[in-house]
């Protein structure tokens, strides 16, 4: 009769890893081919009414085997981890959390994305495919409800974990809802802004705007599960504020500035740059403000939502804000700089240069004033006090990315340059096959100088402010002048060292103790202790490297500070402490 699994002896750290890392990805890798082999049979037995299931063997042969043997493995694998976890520890390792992560997230992208394909297909006149679908939907479904049900177990529930299903969840849905949304908006603005004519299709236009809708909706759906009903918004770890950070104002930032800058460029291409078609010049104009919208509505949720959290969340939301428009800022540079030397090499390209102008224009245009009402320039710290946490790693990293991005336009107008002096052919001025990272140059270059001017700026408040460092006490040598009996000579040394906050103390015992040399005490030798605290008192304030301490009888206590090209060379040390015992004989 076997023992119950909590009597078993843990095994040891590294046999359990390895044992936990083969047995869950054995177990995912069985739900994976038995859900494969499942939804197989799902979807024939959909087709039956119009699809001859003898035609293809060998597809009901590899269902069949994945469902009745991989099925069966997966149960018998299941059944054997779960009873392992009875076992706190087995339920808070790594390797159960990312086997329930991994088949959380997988399930749920399968589920919600095929279930949204099967409602998107009955919208048109086209033929609708729903038995594959609905098979994927319905099966990993199951899986995504199972292994919920797992994660919320009431005996065995995973809930140091809560926050990794809520962002995972969160987040694929946010993804998926607002890329939706931008489809739809975009679909009904091209048709505003075009016309009905403009789109080549054969469905009236608005089937493509309920299709995506409907995807928009979906991904709604599961971003507000998770993030309400699951509570992801209430949970205040770092995952969840990384996830903010990362998607709700990184990602959505970048799209909101690109749309923006991309229709300001549309706009200023008609004012002044119609050298193409009316249609073409339009053709980006919808996806632009689709995004610019979308982007700034998500952006200003989570905007608001990280200002309700810690302070450090809301101080990355900033320096992530200002990271995002000061990179759409200096591109917009370099591509200004880039066309005023494309300007100044041919006159006569007006048209290519024109429109790259207007790119760069409305990149900085955009960029500029965000960077600016991130960043506030005007009101840097003025004392240490202000510099707030993470502003120099903030600095430090852009000053290193700059660099690095100057270092390789360097190399990259170095190449050109031999290029054109070692070649023959003529392709081309030498300005104008350096224009591009030229422009890139001046660009970073001005981004690495004023970050590197700020952090030499918080270096110098920071060194201001911080209180004067003492010169540490590195070497004592002790000259006693008790006997071992009276004194035990290594704990004063001991004592005397704590007392130099750990100085090497070299410890050296008078030759004429208790001889006629010195004068006869009367009183008896203090104790270590009040050696000690008298040492103690006395090298307070003491700010040379190498000090002589003479103690001798009576309780006499002398500190002397040396000075010395270099006091911790042993050899001086020694000079010193043998001139020191030598002196008073």
């Amino acid at each position: 009769m076997s023992a119950p699994a909590g009597t078993v002896a843990a095994p040891a750290g590294g046999l359990a890893t390895l044992r936990r890392l083969i047995m869950y990805g054995l177990l995912f890798a069985v739900v994976v081919i038995a859900v494969s082999g499942l939804v197989g049979l799902l979807e024939r037995l959909f087709r039956t009414a119009s699809t001859l299931v003898a035609g293809d063997v060998a597809g009901l042969a590899l269902s069949l085997a994945f469902t009745l043997i991989g099925g069966p493995l997966a149960l018998l694998l299941w059944w054997f981890v779960w009873r392992r976890l009875d076992d706190e520890s087995e339920r808070t390792a790594a390797g159960w959390g990312l086997y329930l992560t991994g088949m959380y997230a997988v399930s749920l992208i399968i589920a919600t994305t095929s279930l949204l394909d099967l409602a998107s297909s009955f919208i048109g006149a086209r033929e609708s495919q729903w038995p594959s679908p609905l098979a994927n939907g319905l099966v990993w479904a199951a899986i995504w409800l199972w292994h919920r049900w797992m994660w919320k177990h009431p005996r065995k529930p995973s809930s140091h974990l809560e926050d990794v299903r809520a962002v995972v969840g969160s987040v694929f849905g946010l993804l998926l809802g607002a890329g939706a949304a931008i489809a739809a908006l975009s679909a009904l603005l091209d048709t505003a802004i075009r016309g009905f004519t403009a789109a080549a299709s054969f469905e009236p236009w608005w089937f493509d705007v309920l299709r995506s809708v409907l995807w928009a909706a979906g991904g709604a759906f599961v971003w507000w599960w998770h993030w309400f009903r699951e509570g992801g918004r209430r949970f205040r770890t770092g995952l969840v504020d990384v996830a903010i950070i990362a998607v709700g104002i990184f990602v959505a930032g970048i799209t909101a500035l690109g749309g923006l800058g991309v229709a300001l460029f549309v706009l200023l291409r008609l004012a002044f740059d119609r050298t193409d078609p009316l249609t073409a010049l339009l053709e980006p104009l919808a996806p632009a403000i689709a995004a610019a919208v979308i982007g700034a509505v998500i952006w200003r949720y989570h905007r608001t939502a990280s200002i309700l959290r810690s302070t450090r969340t809301r101080r990355a939301s900033l320096l992530v804000t200002s990271a995002v428009a000061l990179a759409a800022a200096a591109s917009g540079v370099g591509v200004v700089v880039n066309a005023l030397l494309a300007a100044a090499v041919s006159p006569l390209a007006g048209g290519a240069t024109r429109t790259l102008l207007l790119g760069g224009i409305s990149s900085l245009a955009v960029g500029g004033p965000v960077w600016w009402l991130a960043w506030k320039p005007r009101h840097q710290p003025r004392t240490a006090d202000q510099i707030p946490p993470g502003r120099r790693v903030y600095l430090v990293a852009f000053f290193g990315v700059s660099a690095v991005v100057a270092l390789i336009t360097l190399l990259v107008i170095g190449y050109r340059l031999f290029e054109f002096l070692l070649s023959d052919v003529t392709g081309g001025s030498v300005l104008d096959r350096i224009r591009a990272p030229v422009g890139l140059l001046v660009a970073a270059g001005l981004v690495a100088g004023y970050h590197l001017a700020l952090w030499r700026h918080d270096r110098t408040l920071l060194a201001a402010a911080a209180p004067a460092r003492k010169r540490v006490i590195e070497h004592i040598t002790l000259v006693s002048g008790y006997s071992a009996a009276a004194v035990d000579p290594d704990a004063l040394a001991r004592g005397i060292a704590d007392a130099g906050r750990g100085a090497k103390v070299t410890t050296w015992l008078r030759a004429d103790d208790g001889g006629p040399g010195l004068p006869p005490s009367t009183t008896a030798p203090p104790s270590v202790e009040e050696l000690t605290a008298q040492a103690a008192t006395a090298l307070d304030g003491v700010a040379a490297r190498h000090v002589l301490v003479l103690a001798g009888p009576g309780g006499r206590m002398e500190i002397i500070p040396l000075a010395g090209p270099d006091s911790r060379a042993p050899a001086s040390a020694e000079r010193l402490s043998r001139a020191a015992v030598q002196g008073p004989q």
